[in-house]
């Protein structure tokens, strides 16, 4: 299976030209550890700070502390990066709110309008069927009577035309006089069903254009929040790593007793090394409720099959695809029209990739929480929604296999519980999990 090579074949990833766009920024780089986003097999990801000025050293702070003006100046520079680092935080953080709550709205109106399109030709399809119908009807009606009338000349007209669609039938049985004198019904009948089918074609074409539009749209919403979601972890990492040392050299600056800096330095260290320990060991459990999960066979998460598929999930079925009450609390309300299958495997448990592919977004994606999508190759994705915070186990631009454990279930966005929100595409557009992965030899 090519997959590789397929990323521009699929309408729900982003372009040639986004994706350059995209790369030029600084790749995400989330997970448990903050690690590094992969792009193409190259790390992209960047900790540049997000403003021009230099942080200062150690070795500033030392010489500072020894005279009184230059220790006020370096406080007033001190105090101001802190500020700016945090002001800088807030700021990119708000605007990836701000544009995943976009992206949100955008894809949920894209999966709406798809929906709709192929509800109106489904009904024009249907009304043509019944519009040939009731016009062969017709057609046999005015046959007996003009039989029984002995107008050979009439039956061979309905006969002849017996193969044209209801269009023409229809135009040549409103010309046959003994048929509308006896049988209007029946002719209006069929008239009305060729009306209603051409209404609901027209009505099709519409909703097609207007799903086109709708979906370049949240396509669009899509790449600018996961530009926004690298600038926000851009500005994170750099908060973090540049924050304890500004904070530690503030606070040796201001004391005035005897202890020193290489004393305030030390402590930043050691809590520097703290964290990494505590990330680590983070990682490690996860990745070992990972492993165990698969091994024990719980509900089959992870496990890959012949075809190449894996169930995205250890956990039950708690919620199917298709129309359902709306379930309302203090904040929001859930979708009457339920996108996708909903697993129940606890909190923090394993999420798995269904098949292997390409992550083209990863981060937040407004009522989805923290949300992964990954493209298949051949107009074929698959969304992961209401990860918990601080569960992204693969970045934005990685390539993924199938059944690779890919981040841990939460209650993040617009959910009731912890659970994985699972989603299948074709060609961008929501379809039914269970037909899609029972169609790849996944059954729910």
């Amino acid at each position: 299976m090519e997959l590789e090579s397929s990323d521009e074949e699929c309408g729900c990833a982003p372009t040639p030209r986004e994706l350059r766009a995209l790369s030029r920024r600084s790749a995400l780089g989330i997970g448990i550890a903050g690690g590094l986003a992969l792009f193409g097999g190259v790390s992209a990801f960047s900790l540049a700070p997000a403003f021009a000025e230099s942080y200062p050293s150690w070795d500033d702070v030392q010489n500072a502390k020894a005279n009184e003006a230059s220790k006020s100046r370096e406080v007033t520079r001190i105090e101001g990066l802190i500020q700016s680092l945090t002001a800088e935080v807030a700021r990119t953080q708000a605007e990836a709110q701000r544009l995943s709550d976009e992206f949100y709205v955008a894809q949920q109106a894209f999966f709406d309008a798809a929906k709709r399109a192929d509800d109106l030709q489904t009904q024009a399809d249907e009304q043509a069927a019944a519009a040939d119908e009731a016009a062969q009807k017709a057609g046999r009606i005015a046959a007996q009577l003009y039989r029984d009338g002995g107008d050979d000349t009439a039956m061979q007209l309905f006969f002849s035309g017996s193969a044209v669609g209801a269009d023409e039938l229809l135009a040549r049985l409103g010309t046959m006089d003994k048929l509308l004198e006896r049988n209007q019904t029946v002719y209006d009948d069929a008239v009305r069903a060729r009306d209603a089918a051409q209404s609901y074609s027209d009505q099709a074409v519409q909703a097609r254009n207007e799903r086109d539009r709708l979906q370049q749209e949240a396509e669009q919403k899509m790449v600018a929040a996961q530009e926004a979601a690298a600038a926000a972890q851009v500005a994170l990492d750099n908060q973090t790593t540049h924050l304890g040392d500004l904070q530690a050299q503030l606070s040796a600056l201001k004391d005035e007793t005897a202890k020193t800096v290489a004393g305030y330095q030390a402590g930043v260290e050691a809590e520097r090394k703290a964290r990494e320990e505590r990330e680590r060991k983070a990682r490690e459990e996860a990745e070992r409720i990972a492993r165990e999960q698969a091994a024990n066979g719980g509900g089959n998460g992870g496990a890959v099959n012949g075809g190449g598929w894996a169930r995205p999930s250890s956990g039950y079925v708690s919620s199917g695809y298709g129309r359902r009450s709306s379930v309302c609390n203090a904040n929001y309300c859930s979708s009457s029209f339920h996108y996708g299958y909903d697993f129940a495997p606890g909190c923090g448990a394993a999420i798995y990739a269904a098949g292997a592919g390409r992550v083209v977004y990863a981060g937040r994606n407004g009522g989805y929480g923290n949300y992964i999508k990954i493209d298949h190759g051949g107009g074929i994705a698959t969304g992961y929604a209401h990860i918990v915070d601080g569960g992204f186990w693969v970045g934005y631009g990685q390539w993924v296999g199938a059944g690779q454990a890919i981040a841990a279930t939460g209650n993040t966005g617009n959910s009731f519980g912890c659970h994985l929100h699972f989603e299948t595409y074709v060609n961008g557009a929501a379809v039914n999990p269970s037909g899609f992965m029972a169609a790849r030899g996944v059954y729910f």
